[in-house]
């Protein structure tokens, strides 16, 4: 099964992913974990990739898809992936669809999870992270133990400027207006399918079991 996640942070794709992947025996990839790999083990592209990193700069297209094209080649793909978050761009889809095509494979579906902005907001701006251990917590949904104190090591919790609502609103905009073409991109192919992110986790989980069946 070939697959790829699309959707705005906070929508919820990441902990499905995993429960996909693991249900179906399946890698999940996403290109910050590549990236973060290919860097670690000093790779030739990991190389390219820490240079721009470095310098804040974005990492070129030519790279990211190098990493994918390394990845999707591998034994461990060999059964099918699950993209998580890529491609963001329809640059990005046409030359991930052309690395497809060259193996001889097609990508079976595209689910793109959907949730309203107010909930999005919610879900983001509840969230808190350990500077120390990097643990993270939800302040209604995964509360740590002690108000504002990490359970692992005892650290104050804190709110990245990542996830404050002023932050998240300019985020959820850079967002659509970027995958909104990629969207209509995959609808054109007929591979999309929308899925409603609200609700308790394992009701999207059922729901997302529906589709790809």
């Amino acid at each position: 099964m070939r697959l790829i996640f699309l959707g705005p942070p906070g929508v919820g794709k990441g902990t499905q992913a995993e429960f996909v992947a693991k249900e179906f025996g399946i890698p999940k990839l996403s290109t910050g974990d590549l990236l973060r790999d290919s860097v670690q083990k000093k790779t030739s592209l990991g190389v390219q990739a820490k240079g721009f990193m470095d310098r804040g700069e974005l990492v070129p297209d030519e790279v990211v898809i190098g990493l994918v094209r390394e990845k999707l080649n591998s034994a461990e793909c060999r059964n099918g992936f699950l993209l998580d978050g890529f491609p963001r761009t329809v640059p990005q889809a046409d030359q991930l669809g052309t690395l497809l095509d060259s193996k001889g494979n097609s990508l079976d579906r595209v689910l793109y999870f959907t949730l309203s902005k107010d909930e999005i907001v919610r879900r983001i701006s509840g969230r808190r992270s350990c500077p120390q251990c990097k643990a993270v917590y939800h302040i209604q949904a995964i509360p740590p133990k002690k108000d504002g104190i990490c359970d692992v090591c005892g650290t104050v919790l804190i709110q990245r400027n990542d996830d404050k609502p002023e932050t998240i609103e300019s985020r959820l905009a850079v967002y659509h207006e970027q995958t909104a073409p990629l969207i209509k991109y995959y609808e054109g192919q007929n591979l999309l399918s929308e899925l409603e992110g609200s609700g308790a986790v394992n009701d999207v989980q059922r729901r997302l079991l529906a589709l790809l069946s």
